[in-house]
């Protein structure tokens, strides 16, 4: 037997986490986290992802539809064969209908460091270059809020930039996240250290998540009133007079209109809207007020509610107030940097991408196109008709509300390619389905703070696997701009390190890769301008100051200051509905095994959690006669779906949290026929962001039995 030792980067996601992967006879046998090293922190789906790699259902050779679409028939097709067919029907198409009817989407699928690079900024649609500005992807309905919109209306900078110093702080604020079950795992790595050093935890979720359950103090709250729960916080502080006077008099825009809107959110009335003791209310914002310092984690979970860009300002508003933004053990924002990637420009397209209309602000800070109104456009020509698409890393079935919609404009389309490792829902509608490699089969690059690797291949590609990035450059050479994508390795680092060739030479001498220079730690960058292209202190908005009302929310119409609505459907607003589907609905909280809907036709990683659950609480699963593992229906007023009861302690009254990812037919049955997006309404959205609402709508559970009669 022949074994090897490789140093690599783990291969299922883009989070690159370093490994020691073991080879015996030319095929993975081992993944462990690597020893000493910076950035290991190896999850489950790592030290599975050999099973990933050599899962039965890789796709290994181009396809071309053979049958009726969705009928999943395809023969083999040699790469060229494909390839050009793909060419061809594009341009056709173009010519036909103009390229604005020609559109690309991509996924968390292809979001490895090296083509993340390529696909942002103007290349990012693949085909804006032939004049179509229909570039979308995923975050359409994921992070933009939070990562762009948000912070940009607020403090003027992406919220990449943005980062909690939780080595240094004495109170971490743990809101709307589980960073136990994050890919890669480094926050959660930094909490659990920060808890061994004496740092206090508070946990606010909707159930009592692991994080939850390690945090000092855990507040249940009701979903989508986080906006109604900070507000009430930031009243109490103004009120006791506890926020940062000299950082509000100098450098805030809209306060006094703050102080006049938050008077409504009293203890007593938010105590109802969000289900959370007056007492723990009022403690939480003493605390955050009187801390020497105070850290906030959060992610995504605050986006899907009908304010869900509000609830975020306002979070970030909070932060700044409390005297917590930009110092040391606070909310630090990071200084630009990035030494990679080529530039190019091309001629802007002459019309507008969908959903430029209807979500302008999106349209200005985002870019591209807004895939929720891809069924629209599809469907009804509105604004005009997408006739082509060509869907990368992406299973769009089980990632948009209402998939029967979004299925049936898939069926409607001229031309539909699929580039991925597994066979989709979407690819059963596919013209042309082209095998992508993992991570494992890739030789990129990975940048982290501070450093960047070399990612070395570790194995030859499957069958005919090939790097996304490739594939885009074969498509885009036979439409005539070949030359913007790397075609093999050597190009892929000349391209996108040719401002700084010294970094080519030591990611190919040095194993340990190129460390970038530390900057120098600035606190408070708004006082001496580091927050500024003119140099001036203050922050890179329209007023020159943190905009708690925004004056570019209310350039585009919508309201300055980070109002609170209560969802659209809940006890308060649809009391009615209520009597009907009288528990709150959550979905989509991450589980140990999956990768968004990644991962669930792999059995080493399935048989962690082998069916889709709807967690329950114990007095919620009583009153309706279930027991924990039963078979039962979630419904609400736009469909039902079939889930496996989690009744949980974990739970509080009143709500439940289901699954998402299912619905591929790669999948078990249980999870294939449980996608959770047939619960969600495809118009009830955040006005502002587009998001739809995956978070606080409402249903009934009933035990399945039940349910059948």
């Amino acid at each position: 037997m022949n074994t090897k030792i490789k140093q690599g980067i783990c291969g299922v996601c883009p989070g690159g986490c370093q490994v020691e992967v073991e080879i015996e006879n030319g095929k993975i046998s081992d993944v462990k986290p690597l020893k000493g090293a910076r950035f290991s922190s190896l999850c489950l789906r790592g030290k599975h992802s050999k099973d990933v790699v050599y899962s039965n259902d890789r796709i290994k050779k181009p396809l071309i539809r053979s049958g009726e679409k969705g009928e999943g028939k395809f023969r083999e097709s040699s790469w060229e064969e494909a390839l050009d067919y793909i060419g061809k029907s594009i341009k056709d198409i173009s010519k036909k209908y103009g390229p604005e009817s020609v559109m690309s989407h991509t996924g968390r699928g292809v979001f490895e460091h090296s083509a993340r690079d390529f696909l942002t900024g103007p290349t990012a649609g693949i085909f804006e270059p032939l004049g179509s500005p229909n570039m979308a992807s995923v975050g359409s309905v994921c992070y933009n809020s939070f990562g762009v919109i948000a912070p940009m209306t607020t403090y003027g900078i992406m919220g990449a930039r943005l980062t909690p110093d939780i080595e240094n702080t004495n109170l971490l604020v743990v809101w709307g996240a589980n960073p136990s079950t994050d890919s890669p795992q480094f926050t959660f790595k930094r909490v659990l250290k920060a808890k061994e050093k004496g740092t206090r935890i508070i946990a606010i979720d909707h159930y009592k998540s692991d994080i939850a359950k390690r945090a000092d103090k855990y507040i249940p709250v009701r979903s989508g009133t986080d906006g109604a729960l900070i507000l009430s916080i930031i009243k109490i502080i103004i009120d006791e007079k506890l926020y940062d006077i000299d950082f509000v008099e100098n450098y805030t825009y809209g306060f006094k209109e703050l102080v006049d809107y938050v008077q409504e959110f009293t203890l007593d009335r938010v105590s109802k809207i969000t289900g959370i003791e007056k007492e723990d209310i009022y403690s939480l914002a003493r605390e955050i007020a009187t801390a020497n310092n105070a850290a906030i984690v959060t992610y995504t979970g605050l986006e899907y509610s009908n304010c869900g860009v509000q609830c975020i300002r306002a979070l970030y508003i909070l932060w700044a107030l409390t005297g917590n933004l930009d110092v040391k053990g606070g909310l630090l924002i990071s200084p630009k940097a990035n030494p990679t990637i080529k530039e190019f420009k091309c001629e802007k397209p002459r019309v507008k991408p969908i959903g430029a209309d209807k979500y302008p602000l999106f349209y200005e800070l985002v870019g591209g196109a807004h895939f929720m109104e891809f069924p629209n456009a599809v469907l009804n020509g509105d604004p005009y008709k997408i006739k082509a698409l060509l869907n990368i890393g992406s299973s769009i079935l089980t990632s948009y509300p209402n998939p029967e919609k979004y299925e049936e404009a898939l069926r409607e389309l001229d031309f539909l390619c699929v580039v991925d490792r597994f066979m989709t829902k979407d690819a059963l509608y596919a013209d042309v389905v082209l095998p992508s490699t993992t991570h494992y089969e890739d030789e990129s690059y990975v940048t982290y703070p501070g450093l960047i690797l070399k990612r070395e291949r570790i194995i030859e590609p499957i069958g005919e696997a090939r790097n996304d990035l490739y594939i885009l450059h074969e498509i885009a050479k036979r439409l005539g701009y070949g030359k913007l994508y790397p075609r093999d390795e050597n190009e892929l680092f000349e391209m996108a390190f040719a401002k700084a060739p010294n970094i080519i030479r030591a990611l190919n001498e040095n194993p340990n890769g190129f460390e970038l220079p530390k900057p120098e730690i600035h606190y408070k960058k708004y006082q001496s301008g580091k927050l500024r292209e003119d140099g001036k202190s203050g922050f890179d908005t329209p007023s020159g100051k943190l905009e708690i009302k925004s004056q570019l929310l209310k350039s585009y119409g919508y309201d300055g200051l980070p109002k609170y609505v209560e969802p659209i459907e809940s006890p308060i607003s649809t009391p009615d509905v209520h009597k009907e589907y009288p528990l709150v609905l959550n979905t989509g909280a991450r589980i140990q095994n999956t990768f968004r809907s990644q991962h669930l036709n792999i059995p080493g990683l399935l048989k962690y959690q082998p069916n889709p659950e709807v967690m329950i609480s114990l007095d919620e699963a009583k009153r309706r006669s279930i027991e924990d593992g039963d078979k039962v229906l979630v419904k609400t007023k736009y469909g039902e779906v079939v889930f496996y009861a989690n009744v949980s302690s974990d739970m509080k009254n009143g709500g439940v949290e289901v699954n998402m990812g299912g619905g591929n037919p790669t999948q078990k049955k249980s999870w294939r026929l449980a996608n959770t997006n047939k619960l969600i309404n495809i118009d009830n959205r955040d006005p502002i962001s587009g998001f739809p609402v995956y978070k606080a709508l409402l249903c009934e559970v009933k035990k399945w039995k039940e349910a059948e009669k």
